[in-house]
């Protein structure tokens, strides 16, 4: 396999963005706010920085925003059942990991609390959601598969979006859960480049993405006492 300027580009961004905004949760730890505006510099403006220098590869931007109807239901239904297993697995577990510690952890590392909770639920839910799929699996993945090959694609890509969460979760588990934390987010990244693979275009990961950021608030309005 032999790499282009194109390829060498992606994966030297995606690589460095990662690690950045790894960084930036795990130490720096600004406010969601800023954290949020150092993520939209990192995740969306990186990429299309790329597109801007290779304008020949627009048209292929434009195909990751693609809607294909029979995706929708195929989506939808395992959103929802990814939905259900994030709260059974909440239900199960609650007894045995901390999860007042995460609490205090949002609140004191990065501003979240009971007051801005629902506001950002909704943005991590939609908005964050849609940046996280157009960097990890349009940029990284789907693009990057077609200047490398398919193995490649699937291993980075995954792997930097569980290696993404490092820094924001740093502290939440004790050693054991936390290695089966980042294990299960490798396994659901190559999930979302199942998904992305087959239909060609982030919207299928997204609205699966969607509704496990749905399961993840749910379970931070439990812990902030909004339901």
């Amino acid at each position: 396999m032999k790499l282009t300027n194109k390829s060498i580009y992606i994966l030297v961004t995606v690589l460095i963005s990662s690690l950045l905004m790894s960084f930036i949760d795990g130490v720096i730890q600004p406010t969601y706010f800023y954290k949020s505006l150092f993520k939209i510099c990192l995740f969306m403006i990186v990429p299309f920085i790329y597109f801007i220098i290779y304008k020949d590869e627009f048209s292929k931007f434009k195909q990751l925003f693609i809607p294909k109807k029979k995706t929708l239901v195929l989506s939808i239904g395992l959103g929802i059942a990814v939905y259900i297993v994030i709260i059974v697995a909440y239900m199960l577990f609650k007894n045995f990991i901390d999860f007042s510690a995460i609490q205090k952890s949002l609140t004191s590392n990065v501003g979240v609390n009971a007051d801005n909770f629902l506001f950002i639920a909704i943005y991590i839910s939609f908005m964050n959601s849609l940046l996280e799929e157009f960097f990890f699996r349009g940029y990284a993945f789907i693009l990057l598969k077609q200047k490398t090959n398919t193995t490649l694609a699937y291993i980075f890509s995954a792997g930097l979006f569980a290696f993404y969460h490092v820094g924001m979760t740093t502290g939440w588990f004790n050693g054991f859960i936390y290695v089966l934390a980042m294990l299960g987010l490798f396994i659901g990244g190559c999930i979302f480049n199942y998904l992305n693979d087959t239909f060609d275009t982030i919207y299928p990961s997204w609205l699966v993405h969607m509704f496990a950021n749905f399961a993840i608030n749910t379970i931070g309005c439990i812990l902030f006492g909004i339901i």
